[in-house]
Formats: structure tokens, sequence, C-alpha cells
């Protein structure tokens, strides 16, 4: 494992079968617990909060982990082809690789889905010295979820229940629709996107992460409703969970204020 700035290289990975997919990660070397990053849909590792928190780990000594899904940023990879389970694999191939000893875990939208499914898997290996496959398992744990503006189920709960006829329609008999995205271009939502999703879904049930938990979440977000953050809330263990309510704040959080809040909420952890 080698140490990474901004602006190296990123190293390569390949993760999955027929074909690989080929992820790009940027590790910083450093103390512990380090930081894990998980980006948000259709963004990447090099955005205002990951630079920002990849930052505070320099100046603080810690290891900082980030990377690509497939199909975002520098990994390969067509968007088309994503799934959540796609993404899930490449975040615990990830986590696996390149993370030793207790982790903080941050996601943003997308990616507090996916660290909420990354700590429930890493919670139901604990104690397992070899997977499925016989391999040996990640000597990483996770001291903690900081978890901004988390869209846990939105393919589902946010996305194919708020379409309209005409959008299901085109979903399901062409496979691909193009959402409007104030953040530019159309984001294609493909029916494998949605029936895959399914699979994955939490908000049914109670979700044992087994850490404590740090929900950050803006009332003026247009993307993920504020009751979408109270929702998965009651949904967590009661013990050591916070959830903060930013009331000017949109879905990006990403303003020098709310990133001096994420950064608070990652330091109380680390």
């Amino acid at each position: 494992m080698t140490s990474s700035a901004a602006t190296d290289q990123p190293a390569f990975i390949e993760v999955g079968k027929e074909p690989a997919r080929r992820i790009a990660v940027r590790v910083r070397q450093g103390g512990s617990p380090g930081l894990f990053w998980l980006g948000g849909f259709k963004s990447d590792m090099k955005g205002t909060k990951a630079l920002a928190l990849d930052a505070w780990a320099a100046e603080h000594g810690r290891a900082c982990v980030r990377f690509d899904y497939s199909g975002h940023g520098e990994s390969d990879g067509d968007f088309l082809n994503g799934t959540i389970g796609h993404w899930l694999e490449e975040s615990l191939a990830v986590f696996a690789q390149f993370c030793r000893g207790p982790q903080v875990v941050i996601g943003s939208s997308m990616g507090g889905w996916m660290a909420l499914l990354l700590a429930r898997e890493v919670a139901k290996r604990k104690g397992d010295s070899r997977g499925a496959d016989g391999s040996l398992q990640s000597s990483a744990s996770i001291a903690g979820l900081v978890l901004i503006a988390p869209a846990p189920d939105f393919t589902e709960e946010l996305m194919w229940k708020g379409f309209s006829p005409q959008a299901r329609r085109e979903i399901q008999e062409k496979g691909v629709w193009h959402r409007p995205s104030e953040y530019g271009d159309p984001y294609p939502i493909t029916r494998n996107l949605i029936e895959e999703g399914r699979n994955h879904l939490l908000l049914g049930t109670s979700i044992d992460v087994g850490c404590p938990v740090r929900i950050l979440q803006g009332a003026r977000d247009a993307d993920v409703p504020w009751q979408h953050a109270l929702r998965l809330a009651h949904r967590l263990p009661a013990e050591d969970v916070v959830l903060t309510m930013i009331q000017d704040g949109d879905h990006r959080l990403s303003r020098p204020q709310d990133i001096a809040r994420i950064i608070a909420a990652v330091a109380e952890m680390a």
C-alpha cells in the first residue's frame, strides 16, 4: 500500500468477474482510526467533501482511502451498467484490500446507503477469518459511521415510487430513462438499477451496524428529504445515534460551515 496525495495517480484494482471492473483508489497512509470515503450517485473522489477529508487526514496524520465506483470518475466501466450490488461489491473490495484497523466510514447520499450495507456486512463477518471463497478477510473494522444526506433505498423510495407513469413505462419498455438533473446532464436511470436495488433495501427492518452513527441532513435538501433521514434514524439502534438537522442546508452540504460540521463529526469518532 503506497501513500497517495490528491494529485497523484490512483492505484487500480480489479473487482468482479466477466468482465472484471477496474477501480481507481487513492490511499493516504497514516494512523488510525483511518477515514474511508464513500461518494454519491454520479459523484467522484475529487469532490469538495472528499478532498476536505483527505486534507484533514493529512494534517492529523490519519490514513484516508477514497475510490470511484465503476462508471464514475477515474474508474473504468459504463455508468449504464452500474447497480447497487456492483458498487457494494467494489466498496467491500476496496475496504478489505486498503484499510487496516479501525475506520471512520463517511458516506454521502448514495454513499450513506453503501456505508450502512458495508457496516452490516462487516458486522456479519466479524469473527470469521475467511470469506466464503476461502480468502483471508481484512483486519479492518468500523469505528463509526458519518452519513451525509444519506439515501438508503433511494432507487425504490426516492426514484421509482416518485416517477411519473410515463417515466416508469419508459424504464420498463426501453430499459432506461434519462432523468433531468440540476447538477448537469440528465442521469440515465436503468431498469437494472431499479430492479437490482430491491435486493439491498434496508428501511423495512432494523439496521444493526454495530457502531456509533452521526447523520447530517439539510432541511432544504431537494433530493433526499429530511424525513428520509428521520426514517433511517428510527431504524438504527437507539444508543449513540445522533441526527443533526442543518436548517439552511441543501443536498450537497459542501459549504465551509457544512464541511466544518462533517469534520467535527469525524473528529469525534477519530
